[in-house]
């Protein structure tokens, strides 16, 4: 049983399934939603054809976004998230096309509303039970694919941990060979036939970099088996942000630090901006209106305060709020953060800053361009010059535009930071936005923010 399942999916992959599946939700929401319109299954071939294009839309935006991609490793939220947002996008698409033709008499709008609704139920239905029935099969250890270990000993078990924790990718282990340097010759030998008595369906070549002439003699010795080879690196207390291997200038890289914000994904984060910034914006004309009569009601002085923070790539912009303290002047250019009771916070400035409303105006930076709803919060110039010498990593934050809210601060990680940890803290999750961002975690962080993420106690 074990080897039949293995066979099944080795034989009909999710690239392959996937993609018909997808097809086969938007012929069968098209018949649903021709019933329900119409109270028949005889669609007209100009419905016919509309569901052709739709299907052919979907596969083709699921491609570009990598949704048949990974399908063994990636979780179903991320699932879920790429064909939501792809399934948005035909929508638009088909919307837009209907409108600008002036086809609204041929095509009944309804119809393609229920074709899409009840599309996108089944394909996520079965994405959700494939990767159910798929992870309920691993976990009895069927459909498993055997792994064979190469490499130091305290990288081997780094790997192993990593296998033991993630028990529904499906890997498990087929041989080890623990390695102390350079192999010789006799090592190399017995190596091979190591491999090959265990059946590995894969090998995985475990080293730092400094061993990376060891890769070379692996690769060669296993030059006549069948297995699929993977070259896992030790990267030690590096740290990686948002990793991977592409390709430049017709060689392979192995990228150790990249902005994710590139291609499609830069594309559906100005996007998400602009509708979330536009709808936003509308939704609090009244509450800005109320803060800036309340300002300059009860302090002299002007209602926004500009300042020049760093931006994506290490570019400068100034960013805009509603000022929350006396006008003063620092000496020397010093930045001295508030402080719990700071005599320069007004009355109104200690509730905007307690409940982040001071922040507000920064939908107009989003709008600009120079800020995102969802990313690092951007700090003053010299907190940047102080602490990117004392905390790892400090820099790459700004990888990615600043934003208004973000992970850091949704996990309670805002307002002041009067220690060293708490910087370092606050980077940590930072980082781990960038490397993880998807629209799914972006949304995920706006509605937290809605809920929890306003009021700080940490805010003075």
């Amino acid at each position: 049983m074990p080897g039949e399942i293995k066979g099944l999916a080795e034989r009909y992959p999710a690239q392959l399934m996937v993609p018909i599946i997808d097809v086969l939700s938007i012929v069968l929401g098209g018949a649903v939603a021709h019933v329900w319109r119409f109270g028949n299954l005889q669609l007209p071939e100009r419905f016919v054809l509309a569901m052709a294009i739709m299907a052919l839309l979907v596969v083709i935006f699921n491609t570009v976004l990598g949704g048949y991609s990974r399908w063994r490793v990636t979780r179903v939220s991320t699932l879920l998230g790429r064909l939501l947002l792809v399934w948005m996008m035909v929508a638009l698409m088909a919307m837009s096309t209907i409108y600008l033709a002036d086809a609204a008499q041929r095509y009944s709008r309804l119809w393609v509303g229920v074709t899409l609704l009840v599309s996108f139920i089944i394909a996520a239905s079965a994405r959700v039970t494939a990767q159910l029935v798929l992870r309920g099969v691993r976990l009895r250890g069927m459909a498993r694919r055997s792994v064979f270990l190469i490499g130091p000993g305290h990288h081997l078990v780094n790997v192993a941990k990593g296998m033991r924790a993630s028990p529904g990718e499906g890997y498990s282990i087929a041989g080890v060979e623990r390695l102390s340097g350079m192999p010789d010759q006799a090592c190399v030998t017995r190596l091979s036939k190591r491999v090959n008595d265990s059946g590995a369906s894969e090998v995985w070549i475990c080293v730092p970099l400094e061993m990376g002439s060891v890769v070379r003699t692996i690769f060669h010795a296993l030059r006549n088996h069948t297995a699929e080879v993977r070259f896992i690196p030790d990267f030690k207390d590096m740290h990686l942000l948002n990793h991977r291997v592409s390709e430049v200038v017709g060689h392979y890289s192995i990228d150790l630090s990249v902005t994710p914000m590139d291609g499609m994904a830069r594309v559906i984060k100005r996007i998400e901006d602009i509708l979330l910034g536009v709808f936003i914006s509308i939704l609090i004309l009244p509450i800005c209106v109320m803060i800036v009569l309340a300002i300059k009601l009860t302090s002299p002085g002007p209602v926004l305060f500009k300042q020049y923070r760093t931006g994506a790539n290490g570019k400068q912009f100034k960013v805009y709020k509603f000022r929350s303290m006396e006008v003063h002047h620092e000496e020397g250019g010093r930045l001295t953060q508030a402080t719990p009771g700071d005599p320069r916070v007004t009355k109104v400035g200690a509730f905007l800053r307690r409940t982040s409303l001071d922040e507000l105006p920064q939908f107009y930076n989003v709008l600009q361009g120079r800020m995102s709803i969802v990313g690092p919060r951007p700090h003053a110039l010299a907190h940047n010059e102080h602490y990117k010498e004392l905390v790892e990593s400090y820099m790459r934050r700004h990888k990615v535009k600043p934003g208004i809210t973000g992970w850091a601060q949704v996990n309670g990680l805002r307002g002041e930071t009067d220690t060293l940890e708490k910087m370092e803290k606050r980077v940590e999750y930072d980082l781990w936005y960038i490397d993880n961002w998807s629209l799914w975690l972006d949304l995920r962080i706006i509605i937290l923010t809605v809920f929890k993420g306003f009021i700080s106690k940490n805010a003075y």
